[in-house]
């Protein structure tokens, strides 16, 4: 076990995991003046929204000054949350990059300048890749595979192959890594919710097309059990189980429109050129070869366990959804 956290500073402290886990830390450590939690975003905290005991700051992941905002609060850890899941309309492919990797790359040497000793860092099961030869049930001793293609699934890898250097080079930061599945929760909104919002989700002919499912409290849950002194590691973290989009489609009621590959193919690389649709051939891989994750190490190592199985957060991210869209319709 590792010593617990007592001084934490939270990248993308506003974004939507950012937020529930600088709550949880503020619950946990504020009533300590000895500990201290600060939230950092890029932007400025709305004043009524801020909490009791958190320290806000708002910078940019790569500006140079962050060590000393590091040094200021004499921060023993940080947990890395800020990345671009969902990119805006005006984002381009080079500015995610200076994010996800540059920026990434500014807060670890910021964390060896200032001596913080323990990093917990937000990274995806997109690392695995999108292949036709991922194993059916991907371990953390499988090889980190993005694809190029992607730029989420792209830049996990940079990152994940960053943090290996620095495990040779600065063995001092510890690293907790977790590789994150799909997160659901009561308020998720996103590309992967937006499949399942069709009223027949799209199925590939002759793939399963399984997800893992993670509860955003158990995300946060899990950042917790690191930062109370759980070994660093690097961890997959999803709930148990897995559903097919079949199985999926059968829980909202609904059946797959079932494509061929080659007609799926075929319509994208039209779309795409036609400008009706921002994703080409490429998503083919996307909806196909799904990574999917295998829990056992973040049970049985890092000694947390999920509390929702992939079906039980996906039921539950159904009903919330159903009576949210109940809400809108009233309205």
């Amino acid at each position: 076990m590792s010593t617990p956290a007592r001084r934490v500073l939270v990248t993308g402290g506003g974004g939507y995991l950012g937020l529930q886990v600088v709550a949880a830390l503020a619950a946990q450590l504020a009533s300590d003046a000895e500990r201290r939690v600060v939230s950092l975003d890029l932007r400025e905290a709305p004043v009524a929204k801020r909490l009791a005991g958190v320290h806000y700051a708002a910078a940019d992941i790569r500006d140079p000054g962050l060590a000393a905002l590091l040094r200021e609060h004499r921060i023993d850890t940080v947990v890395h949350l800020a990345a671009i899941v969902t990119p805006g309309g005006k984002s381009n492919r080079e500015f995610e990059y200076q994010v996800d990797v540059e920026g990434t790359r500014n807060v670890l040497q910021a964390c060896v300048s200032a001596g913080v000793g323990h990093i917990v860092i937000s990274s995806s099961g997109a690392a695995y890749g999108y292949h036709a030869d991922n194993p059916a049930w991907l371990t953390e001793t499988d090889a980190i595979r993005g694809n190029h293609e992607f730029a989420y699934s792209w830049h996990k890898r940079l990152v994940e192959e960053m943090l290996a250097d620095y495990r040779q080079q600065q063995p001092q930061l510890r690293q907790t890594i977790f590789r994150i599945g799909t997160i659901l929760g009561e308020t998720v909104k996103n590309q992967i919710t937006a499949l399942f919002d069709k009223p027949r989700p799209l199925a590939i002919a002759g793939s399963d097309s399984p997800f893992v499912f993670i509860w955003d409290q158990d995300v946060v849950g899990a950042i917790g059990h690191a930062l109370a002194g759980a070994p660093p590691g690097i961890y997959n973290v999803a709930g148990d189980g897995a559903l097919t989009i079949h199985e999926i489609a059968a829980r909202m009621g609904k059946r797959c429109r079932v494509l061929p590959p080659w007609l799926l193919l075929a319509a994208l690389w039209i779309g795409k050129k036609l400008g009706a649709t921002q994703y080409g051939p490429e998503q083919l891989r996307f909806l196909r070869y799904r990574p999917v994750l295998d829990n056992r190490r973040l049970k049985e190592e890092f000694g947390y366990r999920p509390r929702k199985t992939s079906a039980e957060v996906f039921d539950f991210w159904w009903a919330a959804h159903r009576r949210g869209n109940t809400v809108q319709d009233k309205g």
